[in-house]
């Protein structure tokens, strides 16, 4: 997707793309963003930074989310 897009135009986007989950590290999204009625989901990574050293204890929880996650919710993984 093109850079400099906001999360509410991003989301648009990859649900109209036929994508079923957004993952975000904006820690913001989840107040700015009604998910009601999206058919997509959002999965909040909440690490101290985006350095993958601190993304990679998510993945396992990532991995399991995406199996079980409903459109229109936000699961925040810490």
């Amino acid at each position: 997707m093109p850079a400099g897009r906001k999360n509410g135009e991003l989301l648009s986007l990859a649900e109209n793309a036929g994508f079923q989950v957004f993952v975000s590290l904006d820690q913001g999204i989840e107040f700015q963003q009604n998910l009601t009625g999206r058919n997509i989901a959002v999965l909040l990574l909440r690490a101290k930074s985006n350095r993958l050293a601190d993304l990679i204890p998510l993945a396992e929880k990532l991995l399991s989310s995406l199996a079980s996650v409903e459109p229109g919710l936000l699961v925040r993984l810490q």
